[in-house]
């Protein structure tokens, strides 16, 4: 046997060495959370004819990612460790939003934006907060903001605005209890951007009746 592969020999039994002590880190397993909106049709919507296209929310970068923020002390913004939201947080609002106009069974059509949908109007979301907030208390709050704003395509013209915010206490500081305060969260911000779309964009249609189609 060669000096060569007595190093090569030698090398491997170390590093099987230190493998077996412990010394190489493991692969910690990452948790995976998807916050659900659970919406519940209010009978006072109205049954539209229209169409509707949601926009993907804008949000900046901590936001727009699959990393679950949290704010321990005003001013500061860390990550949870080894957990992350299942699609970045604009994904969640959009998918949320998107079901909950479907499920309505008040819409004639609606979906996302650059789907072939053409859409009498637009929602467009930005995406402010989403985040696990401490806001100086033991445990944090699930706390999601939105801008909304309705745009007639027909006109270009934003034809109403909307900022609505939820913050829902967790029940423990751990990131199963903080994802479970997310479920309500989301599903009372939804559940306002789908009854405020509903009544502007109707009272848009009242006010500015859309010609006849002449076949």
């Amino acid at each position: 046997m060669n000096h060569a592969i007595l190093t090569r020999t030698a090398l491997v039994l170390a590093l099987a060495s230190l493998a077996g002590c412990g010394i190489v880190p493991k692969k910690e397993p990452i948790a995976l959370y998807s916050p659900e909106a659970t919406v519940q049709p209010d009978p006072s919507w109205p049954n539209v004819r229209w169409q509707l296209q949601i926009t993907r929310p804008h949000a900046n970068e901590l936001i727009d990612s699959p990393r679950i923020v949290v704010r321990p002390a005003t001013g500061e913004l860390q990550v949870y460790h080894a957990a992350i939201w299942a699609e970045p947080a604009p994904d969640l609002v959009q998918d949320a939003v998107l079901r909950a106009f479907e499920d309505s069974g008040k819409i004639q059509g609606v979906g996302r934006r650059g789907t072939g949908i053409a859409g009498d109007y637009e929602l467009a979301l930005d995406l402010r907060r989403f985040e696990s907030d401490y806001a100086g208390g033991a445990t944090p709050n699930a706390d999601i903001e939105v801008v909304v704003k309705l745009i007639a395509p027909r006109t270009n013209s934003v034809i109403a605005t909307k900022t609505i915010r939820q913050r829902v206490p967790a029940g423990g500081t751990a990131v199963g209890a903080v994802a479970a305060a997310f479920d309500t969260a989301l599903t009372n911000v939804v559940q306002d951007i789908v009854g405020w779309t509903f009544i502007e964009a109707q009272k848009y249609d009242v006010a500015h009746p859309r010609p006849p189609v002449v076949k």
